[in-house]
């Protein structure tokens, strides 16, 4: 028989920050909050990281309470590294209470705020000094109204080209400030993937693109949708923008025991061999001439990124020059469809199912 969990306890639990667990003295977990679900630090009713473990049943050993900080890779990927404090302490009804708190974060959110600004101030002055030497040019061609019209849609194209940095530099901020834990759910993939290419699809009736989805894969993720529908819209636009007229740009998902995949593949110019491994830096570029006809800014691959960091998951990409490039988003899988709120309340191990294993290559 699982040990009880007072209501009290339950409560306390729901507003504290740390991802949360309550197991039993064999390990079984009891109940489990939203964050330590998304973290991937339980999978069905059982811990998933081995150091966690072993400190677990030293205190279910002896009673004494421990402290220890960790450095482990967040499954099921096992790609990312988590800095991690553990506590794990006995509870009066014979269950054993585990806090977990994140010390990467606050360290990367310091480093990561300092190169932001000094990528963000350098980026500004290319289109702010455009417009202030169209507007010189516009006051000297006063007389030419030919001139003054040509000068004046270049500030609109500068100014658009200044809103849209301005709007990635705001969501890659709050990607990078911000918690996805915080508003986490359960999402349908088919659902995200349809509504992505609904609000890209006049983009590439413009460009003269044909959108294809791929049939329904019944994939289920956690996490934060308006982060997740943000990427991947991003990788769509970004596959319209480097592909020439009257081709193909098609997105499809498919879901294995542990991991749902979401790719977006196009038949563009591709990308050389030697910038695969730059392009999802924050403003690099492949082509700087090409980025200012497309009105790229640099970000866009950035911010798929952090998504898939915020998820436990990672982008990948294969491309070749002249045929075409496929990105694809990997997250773990949820398999349960049982919905339950992503603020913080606790989980009942028995309506929740997320897979683990190991990192899938």
């Amino acid at each position: 028989m699982r040990p009880a969990v007072p209501d009290e306890v339950i409560r306390v639990l729901s507003v504290l920050p740390s991802a949360t667990l309550v197991v039993a003295p064999d390990g079984q977990v009891i109940r489990t909050s939203a964050r330590a679900v998304a973290l991937g630090l339980v999978s069905r009713n059982e811990v998933t990281i081995p150091d966690i473990v072993h400190l677990i049943d030293r205190v279910a050993l002896d009673g004494h309470a421990r402290e220890q900080e960790m450095r482990v890779r967040r499954p099921p990927l096992g790609r990312e590294l988590l800095e991690i404090r553990v506590r794990v302490a006995a509870l009066g009804t014979g269950a054993l209470l585990v806090l977990i708190d994140d010390l990467a974060e606050e360290r990367r959110v310091d480093v990561v705020r300092r190169d932001f600004v000094a990528n963000v101030s350098h980026e500004l002055k290319t289109p702010v000094g455009a417009l202030s030497l169209l507007a010189e040019a516009v006051l000297a061609a006063s007389d030419d109204p030919e001139q003054v019209r040509h000068f004046a849609e270049r500030m609109q194209i500068e100014a658009g080209r200044l809103s849209h940095l301005i709007q990635d530099v705001i969501d890659l901020s709050r990607l990078q400030g911000d918690d996805p834990l915080t508003h986490a759910e359960v999402v349908d993939v088919d659902d995200l993937v349809q509504r992505a290419i609904d609000e890209i699809r006049t983009l590439a009736a413009r460009q003269d693109i044909e959108l294809v989805c791929g049939e329904a894969s019944g994939a289920v993720v956690f996490g934060d949708q308006g982060q997740l529908l943000t990427a991947l819209r991003n990788l769509i636009s970004n596959a319209i923008a480097y592909s020439p007229g009257h081709t193909r740009v098609s997105v499809s998902a498919r879901s294995t025991a542990s991991i749902v995949e979401v790719s977006v593949k196009d038949q563009g110019i591709g990308i050389p061999v030697n910038d695969l491994d730059r392009i999802f830096e924050r403003f690099y570029r492949v082509d700087q001439g090409r980025s200012r006809v497309t009105g790229g800014t640099g970000l866009g691959l950035a911010i798929v990124k952090h998504v898939c960091q915020n998820h436990g998951g990672e982008c990948t990409v294969w491309s070749e020059p002249g045929v075409g490039s496929t990105f694809t988003v990997r997250l773990p899988a949820y398999q349960q469809s049982t919905p339950f709120g992503g603020d913080g309340h606790e989980i009942d191990m028995n309506v929740l199912s997320i897979p683990s294993g190991e990192a899938v290559t």
